[in-house]
């Protein structure tokens, strides 16, 4: 009975914790990627953007276990996602740059 309560309370922790991806604004080998290439970029960042956006829902498992078992995890989320947001329209910016330098 004890390993159970453990690991349920264990796997409601975990999915309380919601981390979007944060994407790095400028990568290595930007400058050197193709027109597609940039563009696939693009949709790659808005679509992580949309991601972090999805996870501020209050619908979601993570966030409703967040407020029940762990609120401070869930000010840790909302800021999470906030940066994650934040980088994905950057890198969006710092890609569309290099497409204009490079007449695409």
């Amino acid at each position: 009975m004890k390993k159970t309560l453990s690991s349920l309370i264990i796997f409601i922790f975990v999915i309380s914790c919601a981390s979007p991806e944060v994407v790095n604004v400028i990568g290595p080998n930007d400058n050197k990627l193709s027109c597609e290439e940039l563009s696939n970029e693009i949709a790659r960042a808005n679509e992580l953007a949309d991601k972090a956006q999805q996870a501020k829902k209050m619908d979601k498992a993570h966030n409703l276990g967040a407020i029940l078992f762990f609120l401070p995890g869930y000010g840790m989320t909302m800021n999470n996602i906030q940066e994650a947001t934040k980088a994905a329209k950057e890198r969006t910016l710092h890609l569309n740059k290099i497409k204009e330098k490079k007449n695409c």
